[in-house]
């Protein structure tokens, strides 16, 4: 299982690992660690050259992670989806028509416990889960949630990609540039 041709969603920190992806063959492209004032134009630029591009709304510095400013980012920015832990968040963007990928961290069985229950009350296109070098649980979450997985933190090696997607991820998210070029899709 892939999410859209897709088993790497490039997850970019700089700008110009951002600019060096708007000529590869990647689709979706997962934005970190940005500041408010470059987001607009940001995603303009990947929008031009037809990516997708996947806004972590928690990381982004000078706005808040509220309603107030998931609905600045639906209306204004316009990226394909919005990426967060907070449900509140999410059910903006998923009002607004936008893709919504919930984030998780799996820190014990108590954390997978609650994750089941936020997941149900959001309903999010898609869960990211953190640490992403637990394919063990994946199955076992898809099973109870039935939407996409991604696996994201600590995927450092062709070993942990394989075996997250192996385990039932849709797709590894990652900032590691070798392994974007490893899965680059055809």
């Amino acid at each position: 299982m892939t999410f859209h041709n897709q088993s790497i969603l490039p997850a970019v920190r700089k700008m110009r690992d951002f600019e060096t992806l708007l000529t590869s063959s990647y689709t979706y492209i997962v934005l970190l660690d940005t500041h408010i004032g470059q987001l607009k134009s940001v995603v303009k630029e990947g929008n031009r050259a037809g990516k997708k591009i996947l806004l972590h709304a928690d990381l982004v510095q000078g706005l808040r992670n509220d309603e107030h400013g998931a609905e600045f980012l639906c209306q204004e920015v316009k990226p394909a989806g919005l990426i967060s832990t907070r449900s509140n968040v999410l059910s903006v963007a998923k009002r607004r028509g936008l893709l919504t990928v919930q984030r998780l961290f799996m820190l014990d069985s108590m954390a997978l416990d609650t994750s089941y229950s936020m997941v149900r009350n959001t309903k999010p296109d898609c869960v990211e889960v953190m640490p992403g070098i637990i394919p063990q649980v994946f199955e076992e979450l898809h099973e109870q949630i039935k939407v996409p997985i991604f696996a994201g933190g600590f995927i450092r090696s062709i070993e942990d990609v394989e075996a997250a997607l192996s385990g039932g991820a849709a797709a590894v998210t990652t900032s590691k540039k070798d392994l974007w070029k490893h899965y680059q899709p055809n």
